[in-house]
């Protein structure tokens, strides 16, 4: 597994980190904590070294279980988390002020809570779930991060971008404050590659990349046909005529690369890793089956120049989150 720096940390971490969203049992119906153990724990024995969780994903049920995980590992695996905004509102909306989504006692509140569920004594990032560039310079939410740096309990600072909206924090890294950021990136949504990820270059920001597979429409598994268990997300993500706009699309990419479905999964997260601002792309992987695909990408090889530039052909400007 090769490794990368995340940016200001300073920390060394796996290409391909552990997105835990799906573990926590709610969005993602299916999930087994035996089935998810097992998963985290051939990551971390095929190199993996990177875990992202979030206080919010089944009230911190998948922050329990990665925090069992890395107890019990005799390897050293960095865990970031997030806190979810106080008001619930998810993306932060515009002209909300900072005070109603992230207080100074919520942050340390919600950072005591995770340290509660992981069982850890620090965590290596600790992230607001959203985030919005009005809040630069406001609220008292900066003074809780510097406490909480200066008692030990967290080591870095970042956050994770609203869906579709990367450029809703480039106030943010040109102020130097934050550390790390997480945005969705992938061969359809490309709009980071515009002005965030020469952004987080320019002022060595971490980027942690979600969705890199869009959740599972960029895996070549989601047909017309796909049926989702009751109650999983996915339904209302790839509702009415997506499954076959996402098939299509998908479709067209194997013929330009002249490739079969089976290579999209490794094709979309090459891609993603392919850029250099790209610290550490985060799949979601309840399988042992998943974790052992995805970590082989991890061998700090990128895409050729020129498949990379067909697939820019690709991009894909919706978002399926907010029904557009």
């Amino acid at each position: 597994m090769n490794d990368r720096t995340l940016g200001k940390t300073g920390l060394q971490v796996s290409e391909v980190g552990y997105g835990a969203w799906g573990i926590g049992k709610t969005a993602w119906i299916g999930a087994s904590d035996d089935e998810s153990i097992l998963a985290l724990n051939r990551s971390i024995e095929l190199g993996l070294n990177f875990i992202d969780t979030a206080l919010g994903y089944g009230d911190g049920h998948s922050e329990r279980l990665v925090g069992q995980v890395v107890r019990e590992s005799d390897s050293k695996v960095y865990v970031a988390t997030k806190i979810p905004p106080k008001n619930l509102q998810w993306p932060a909306r515009d002209g909300v002020k900072a005070q109603e989504a992230f207080p100074a006692d919520h942050v340390i509140a919600c950072t005591e809570q995770s340290l509660r569920n992981l069982g850890l004594n620090t965590i290596d990032v600790q992230q607001f779930h959203v985030w919005s560039d009005e809040w630069v310079g406001e609220g008292d939410w900066l003074e809780a991060v510097r406490k909480l740096k200066e008692q030990g309990k967290i080591r870095h600072f970042g956050i994770s971008i609203n869906d579709h909206q990367p450029n809703n924090a480039i106030k943010l890294i040109e102020t130097g404050l934050v550390d790390t950021v997480q945005v969705i990136y992938n061969i359809f949504e490309q709009s980071p590659e515009d002005q965030l990820l020469p952004a987080c270059l320019k002022h060595n920001v971490g980027v942690i990349v979600r969705v890199a597979l869009d959740e599972g429409g960029l895996t070549g598994s989601i047909t017309p046909d796909t049926v989702f268990s009751e109650g999983d997300f996915r339904n209302g993500y790839f509702r009415d005529t997506r499954k076959q706009e996402v098939f299509d699309r998908v479709q067209s990419i194997v013929s330009d690369l002249n490739i079969s479905l089976e290579d999209m999964p490794e094709t979309a997260l090459r891609y993603v890793l392919s850029h250099p601002a790209v610290s550490t792309v985060i799949p979601g992987m309840r399988s042992v089956r998943n974790v052992e695909r995805n970590m082989k990408v991890g061998d700090g090889r990128g895409l050729p120049v020129d498949v990379q530039d067909k697939l820019k052909a690709h991009r894909w400007i919706r978002n399926f989150y907010r029904g557009e």
